[in-house]
């Protein structure tokens, strides 16, 4: 197969991958919420963080000795994708007598194997392009942007077809799944090495821990799960908390209520576009100022998200999603290629392991079950249209406040000289 060819087949699969997650990501708190389970949104958005903390590993290590990485994908999005296609079927069957303790069930499995997908399609991807004789630092980039994009397109999609406040969601997203467990099946052979010996501590990535012995990167990895607190808080309540305009008559019919993921979705194109500028504002400013810039732009994020509303000042709105780029994209892929530049080759994939356990794992858990309580005592406990509005005010500034308090706190205790390239 040519380059471009596989190129091409490496689109399709993260378009397909992350299509996945688009379809229910930012819209499943609305759709918990008009459930009688506003209560447990928080819940639901942490057990990705809890299966982060282990089953990405434990995938890997099959993928790595007994079972093909592009095979063990399929495996893992054939029992996700069915899994999330019985909870929708479950909903809808169920109506408005839905459980939690059944839908949550079948979630969680579905969950516990898309979450190792998202580094087993990267390790298939590699693979592939390492094989077609490619650079992978340069080729990669452009072929990863198409799954952001098939993350906006299952968001508009489940928006304009109604989807957002129904369990249908989880049936689109269940059905790309299979579709993409098939595809997998069909990716170039990655290898196996049924030899390897590595101890549990190598295995598992733990030998990454003795980077908290560096001051340094003690603070930096601290900071990391702090900040991470903030990944998930509007994934899953941006959603719930436009639609709720809906009971404001002077807001009910605008856009913002009618369409809050096409609304939403201008943070994904935001996210594709600011990650260009990354490489700009690492050279010239360093890694410190680029994470205090991500820390302040969540600060923003949050605040406009308060100050805002779906009419004359839907602009705060547009402007948080636009900001959200640089929040998100400064902080994670910046994060990621400082974790790279400062550890050893021998333990450098380990320690991406332990960026990515930090802060979406422990640091995202910790964030989404916080949130949940602070919208459950300001929002979730009022009666009325406008108690409920500044109820999400007090709720957004709240977060705001955090992450402002987080950046502050970063700025005295991150010691990092940067020095500027000379070329």
């Amino acid at each position: 197969m040519n380059n471009s060819g596989i190129k091409f087949r490496l689109i399709v699969m993260n378009f397909l991958q992350f299509a996945i997650w688009g379809a229910y990501l930012t819209c499943m708190g609305t759709y918990l919420f008009n459930h009688n389970m506003g209560g447990q949104i928080g819940i639901f958005y942490s057990i990705q963080g809890i299966v982060s903390i282990f089953m990405p590993a434990l995938m890997g290590i099959i993928a790595d000795r007994w079972i093909q990485a592009q095979k063990t994908l399929g495996l893992c999005h054939a029992i996700s994708g069915i899994a999330m296609l019985c909870a929708g079927l479950y909903g809808i069957m169920a109506g408005d007598a839905v459980e939690f303790g059944v839908l949550f069930s079948i979630y969680s499995v579905a969950v516990a194997f898309y979450m190792p997908t998202l580094a087993l399609s990267n390790s298939v991807a590699y693979n592939a392009l390492d094989k077609a004789g490619l650079d992978t630092v340069k080729a990669f980039p452009p072929i990863r942007i198409f799954g952001t994009i098939g993350f906006i397109c299952t968001m508009w999609i489940v928006d304009l077809l109604g989807f957002q406040p129904t369990a249908a969601q989880f049936v689109v997203s269940g059905g790309i799944g299979i579709v993409l467990a098939i595809y997998s099946f069909t990716m170039p052979q990655c290898p196996t090495n049924k030899a390897a010996s590595k101890s549990f501590v190598d295995a598992f990535g733990l030998r990454a821990f003795s980077l908290f012995k560096q001051k340094k990167m003690a603070i930096f990895f601290i900071f990391s799960m702090l900040l991470g607190v903030s990944l998930q808080i509007t994934n899953g309540f941006a959603n719930p908390f436009l639609t709720s305009f809906g009971g404001i008559t002077e807001y009910a019919d605008t856009f913002g209520v009618q369409h809050a993921n096409i609304l939403i979705s201008l943070s994904q194109i935001s996210e594709t576009l600011c990650i260009l500028l990354i490489p700009f504002f690492l050279k010239r400013f360093g890694i410190k100022k680029v994470m205090l810039i991500a820390m302040f732009a969540w600060v923003l994020r949050f605040g406009l998200f308060g100050l805002g509303n779906p009419g004359s000042g839907v602009w705060m709105f547009i402007l948080s999603c636009i900001v959200y780029g640089v929040a998100f994209d400064f902080f994670n892929i910046s994060g990621s290629l400082f974790v790279d530049k400062e550890t050893d080759t021998s333990i450098r994939s380990s320690a991406q392991g332990l960026f990515f356990l930090m802060t979406n794992g422990i640091g995202a858990t910790i964030g989404t079950l916080g949130a949940q309580a602070v919208v459950n005592h300001f929002v979730y406990s009022q009666e009325g249209a406008m108690n409920v509005w500044q109820g999400w005010q007090t709720s957004w500034y709240i977060f705001a406040a955090y992450a402002l308090i987080v950046a502050v706190l970063f700025a005295i205790c991150f010691k990092y000289k940067h020095e500027k390239e000379t070329k």
